[in-house]
Protein backbone atom coordinates (compact mmCIF):
# COMPACT_ATOMS: atom_id res chain seq x y z
CA UNK A 1 0.00 0.00 0.00
CA UNK A 2 1.06 3.67 -0.51
CA UNK A 3 1.07 5.20 3.04
CA UNK A 4 1.01 8.70 4.75
CA UNK A 5 2.14 9.00 8.33
CA UNK A 6 1.29 12.47 9.54
CA UNK A 7 2.95 12.17 13.14
CA UNK A 8 4.98 14.95 15.01
CA UNK A 9 7.15 12.78 17.25
CA UNK A 10 9.93 11.95 15.77
CA UNK A 11 10.63 8.46 17.33
CA UNK A 12 7.55 7.16 16.78
CA UNK A 13 7.62 8.12 12.50
CA UNK A 14 10.72 7.12 12.36
CA UNK A 15 9.93 3.61 14.08
CA UNK A 16 6.32 3.26 12.37
CA UNK A 17 8.01 4.18 8.54
CA UNK A 18 10.72 2.14 8.95
CA UNK A 19 8.56 -1.04 10.51
CA UNK A 20 5.74 -0.56 7.65
CA UNK A 21 8.24 -0.20 5.25
CA UNK A 22 10.02 -3.60 6.52
CA UNK A 23 6.19 -5.36 5.33
CA UNK A 24 6.61 -3.69 1.48
CA UNK A 25 4.34 -0.59 2.20
CA UNK A 26 5.48 2.82 1.06
CA UNK A 27 5.31 5.57 3.30
CA UNK A 28 5.28 9.58 2.89
CA UNK A 29 6.00 11.06 6.55
CA UNK A 30 5.16 14.34 7.51
CA UNK A 31 4.78 16.17 11.10
CA UNK A 32 2.52 19.39 10.18
CA UNK A 33 -0.98 19.57 8.96
CA UNK A 34 -0.51 22.14 6.03
CA UNK A 35 2.09 19.51 4.69
CA UNK A 36 -0.28 16.47 5.04
CA UNK A 37 -3.47 18.58 3.84
CA UNK A 38 -1.08 19.46 0.39
CA UNK A 39 0.35 15.78 0.56
CA UNK A 40 -3.09 13.92 0.80
CA UNK A 41 -5.22 15.83 -1.36
CA UNK A 42 -1.93 15.93 -4.48
CA UNK A 43 -1.34 12.19 -4.04
CA UNK A 44 -3.33 9.16 -3.86
CA UNK A 45 -3.01 7.38 -0.81
CA UNK A 46 -4.39 4.07 0.08
CA UNK A 47 -4.51 5.17 3.90
CA UNK A 48 -3.82 7.64 6.16
CA UNK A 49 -2.40 7.01 9.61
CA UNK A 50 -3.37 10.40 11.37
CA UNK A 51 -2.13 11.39 14.82
CA UNK A 52 -4.81 13.49 16.90
CA UNK A 53 -1.85 15.85 17.72
CA UNK A 54 0.04 18.20 15.71
CA UNK A 55 1.71 21.52 16.34
CA UNK A 56 -0.09 23.49 14.05
CA UNK A 57 -3.64 21.77 13.89
CA UNK A 58 -5.54 19.11 15.40
CA UNK A 59 -6.19 15.76 13.77
CA UNK A 60 -9.74 16.29 13.66
CA UNK A 61 -9.40 19.97 12.08
CA UNK A 62 -7.77 18.45 9.17
CA UNK A 63 -9.62 15.42 8.69
CA UNK A 64 -12.61 17.60 7.99
CA UNK A 65 -11.05 19.91 6.11
CA UNK A 66 -9.73 16.64 3.75
CA UNK A 67 -13.39 15.36 4.02
CA UNK A 68 -14.88 18.63 3.32
CA UNK A 69 -12.53 18.56 0.04
CA UNK A 70 -14.10 15.21 -0.95
CA UNK A 71 -10.90 13.11 -0.06
CA UNK A 72 -12.30 9.81 0.35
CA UNK A 73 -9.21 7.88 1.03
CA UNK A 74 -9.29 6.16 4.20
CA UNK A 75 -7.88 7.51 7.76
CA UNK A 76 -6.83 5.90 11.13
CA UNK A 77 -6.66 7.99 13.65
CA UNK A 78 -3.44 7.43 16.30
CA UNK A 79 -3.74 8.86 19.17
CA UNK A 80 -3.13 8.71 23.21
CA UNK A 81 -6.89 9.63 23.64
CA UNK A 82 -8.81 6.46 24.11
CA UNK A 83 -11.90 7.44 26.00
CA UNK A 84 -15.43 6.15 24.11
CA UNK A 85 -16.35 9.63 24.08
CA UNK A 86 -13.06 10.68 21.63
CA UNK A 87 -13.54 7.56 19.72
CA UNK A 88 -17.01 8.67 18.75
CA UNK A 89 -15.37 11.99 18.03
CA UNK A 90 -13.05 10.92 15.28
CA UNK A 91 -15.54 8.88 13.69
CA UNK A 92 -17.96 11.22 13.49
CA UNK A 93 -15.36 13.91 12.13
CA UNK A 94 -14.77 11.36 9.06
CA UNK A 95 -11.94 8.47 10.09
CA UNK A 96 -12.44 5.07 9.04
CA UNK A 97 -10.98 3.34 11.76
CA UNK A 98 -9.16 4.53 15.83
CA UNK A 99 -6.01 2.68 17.19
CA UNK A 100 -4.74 4.00 20.59
CA UNK A 101 -1.33 4.46 21.51
CA UNK A 102 0.15 2.43 22.51
CA UNK A 103 -0.70 -0.61 19.98
CA UNK A 104 0.82 -3.85 18.62
CA UNK A 105 2.32 -3.82 15.37
CA UNK A 106 0.39 -6.66 13.99
CA UNK A 107 -2.77 -5.21 15.01
CA UNK A 108 -1.92 -1.48 13.07
CA UNK A 109 -0.72 -4.07 9.71
CA UNK A 110 -4.01 -6.06 10.18
CA UNK A 111 -6.25 -2.55 10.51
CA UNK A 112 -4.37 -1.24 7.77
CA UNK A 113 -5.55 -4.23 5.87
CA UNK A 114 -8.71 -4.18 6.84
CA UNK A 115 -8.95 -0.60 5.56
CA UNK A 116 -8.05 -1.23 2.48
CA UNK A 117 -10.25 -4.00 1.75
CA UNK A 118 -12.97 -2.25 2.74
CA UNK A 119 -12.10 0.65 0.31
CA UNK A 120 -11.93 -1.44 -2.14
CA UNK A 121 -15.27 -3.47 -1.82
CA UNK A 122 -17.42 -0.49 -1.08
CA UNK A 123 -16.34 1.43 -4.54
CA UNK A 124 -15.81 -1.24 -6.81
CA UNK A 125 -14.26 -1.26 -9.90
CA UNK A 126 -16.30 1.12 -12.44
CA UNK A 127 -15.59 0.45 -15.81
CA UNK A 128 -17.29 2.64 -18.93
CA UNK A 129 -16.09 1.14 -22.74
CA UNK A 130 -12.44 0.00 -22.38
CA UNK A 131 -11.31 2.26 -19.56
CA UNK A 132 -11.61 1.22 -15.75
CA UNK A 133 -11.27 3.19 -13.20
CA UNK A 134 -8.97 1.12 -10.00
CA UNK A 135 -10.40 2.41 -7.12
CA UNK A 136 -7.80 1.08 -4.63
CA UNK A 137 -4.48 2.15 -6.68
CA UNK A 138 -6.65 4.93 -7.89
CA UNK A 139 -5.74 5.39 -12.17
CA UNK A 140 -7.09 4.60 -15.23
CA UNK A 141 -6.50 0.99 -16.37
CA UNK A 142 -6.87 0.01 -20.08
CA UNK A 143 -5.85 -3.25 -21.59
CA UNK A 144 -1.75 -3.07 -20.47
CA UNK A 145 -1.90 0.63 -20.26
CA UNK A 146 -1.93 2.46 -16.77
CA UNK A 147 -2.48 5.93 -16.12
CA UNK A 148 -2.10 7.22 -12.28
CA UNK A 149 -4.32 10.07 -10.78
CA UNK A 150 -3.93 12.32 -7.87
CA UNK A 151 -6.26 12.62 -5.02
CA UNK A 152 -8.14 15.21 -7.22
CA UNK A 153 -7.91 13.86 -10.47
CA UNK A 154 -9.64 10.44 -8.51
CA UNK A 155 -12.49 12.15 -6.88
CA UNK A 156 -12.88 14.39 -10.61
CA UNK A 157 -12.65 10.69 -12.29
CA UNK A 158 -15.35 9.06 -9.70
CA UNK A 159 -18.05 11.84 -10.10
CA UNK A 160 -17.88 11.32 -14.31
CA UNK A 161 -17.85 7.16 -13.93
CA UNK A 162 -20.55 7.06 -11.35
CA UNK A 163 -22.57 8.96 -13.76
CA UNK A 164 -21.95 8.07 -17.26
CA UNK A 165 -23.68 10.19 -20.38
CA UNK A 166 -25.07 12.57 -17.65
CA UNK A 167 -23.99 16.26 -17.73
CA UNK A 168 -22.41 17.61 -14.69
CA UNK A 169 -22.73 20.83 -13.71
CA UNK A 170 -19.17 22.87 -13.02
CA UNK A 171 -20.85 24.28 -9.56
CA UNK A 172 -21.43 20.31 -9.10
CA UNK A 173 -17.87 18.98 -9.85
CA UNK A 174 -16.21 21.78 -7.85
CA UNK A 175 -18.70 21.13 -4.34
CA UNK A 176 -17.83 17.18 -5.24
CA UNK A 177 -13.85 17.70 -5.75
CA UNK A 178 -12.99 21.16 -3.80
CA UNK A 179 -16.19 21.28 -1.44
CA UNK A 180 -19.10 23.54 -0.88
CA UNK A 181 -16.81 26.43 0.61
CA UNK A 182 -14.61 26.55 -2.17
CA UNK A 183 -13.35 30.30 -3.41
CA UNK A 184 -10.67 29.58 -5.43
CA UNK A 185 -11.17 30.15 -9.56
CA UNK A 186 -13.58 27.77 -10.88
CA UNK A 187 -11.82 27.34 -13.64
CA UNK A 188 -10.26 24.73 -11.99
CA UNK A 189 -12.75 22.36 -13.28
CA UNK A 190 -11.66 23.07 -16.65
CA UNK A 191 -8.10 22.56 -16.02
CA UNK A 192 -8.36 18.92 -14.48
CA UNK A 193 -10.55 17.76 -16.85
CA UNK A 194 -7.56 18.58 -19.26
CA UNK A 195 -5.84 16.55 -17.20
CA UNK A 196 -8.15 13.44 -17.12
CA UNK A 197 -8.40 14.05 -20.62
CA UNK A 198 -4.27 13.55 -21.27
CA UNK A 199 -4.57 10.59 -18.94
CA UNK A 200 -7.29 8.71 -21.16
CA UNK A 201 -4.96 9.65 -23.85
CA UNK A 202 -2.38 8.16 -22.49
CA UNK A 203 -3.87 4.39 -21.55
CA UNK A 204 -5.11 4.65 -25.64
CA UNK A 205 -8.95 5.35 -24.50
CA UNK A 206 -9.92 6.55 -28.06
CA UNK A 207 -13.74 4.99 -27.33
CA UNK A 208 -14.24 7.45 -24.22
CA UNK A 209 -14.49 11.21 -24.56
CA UNK A 210 -14.97 13.84 -21.56
CA UNK A 211 -17.43 16.35 -24.19
CA UNK A 212 -17.79 20.02 -22.82
CA UNK A 213 -21.41 20.89 -22.41
CA UNK A 214 -21.63 24.70 -23.59
CA UNK A 215 -22.54 26.70 -20.62
CA UNK A 216 -23.05 23.99 -18.30
CA UNK A 217 -20.27 21.64 -17.58
CA UNK A 218 -18.70 18.08 -19.37
CA UNK A 219 -20.27 14.76 -19.90
CA UNK A 220 -18.20 11.51 -19.91
CA UNK A 221 -19.55 9.69 -22.68
CA UNK A 222 -18.88 7.27 -25.75
CA UNK A 223 -17.38 7.71 -29.11
CA UNK A 224 -16.80 5.51 -31.97
CA UNK A 225 -12.72 4.04 -31.95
Amino acid sequence: MKLLLVEDEPKMARMLQRGLAEEGHSVDACATGEEAYARATDVAYDVVLLDWSLPDTDGITLLKRWRDAGLSTPVMMLTARGSTGEKVTGLKAGADDYLVKPFDFEELLARLTALSRRGTAAHGAPKFKSVELDTRRRLFRRADKEAELTAREFTLAQEFFAHPNDVLSRTRLLSAVWGTDFEGNPNVVDVYVGYLRAKLEGVGAIDVELCAVRGIGYRLTGREP
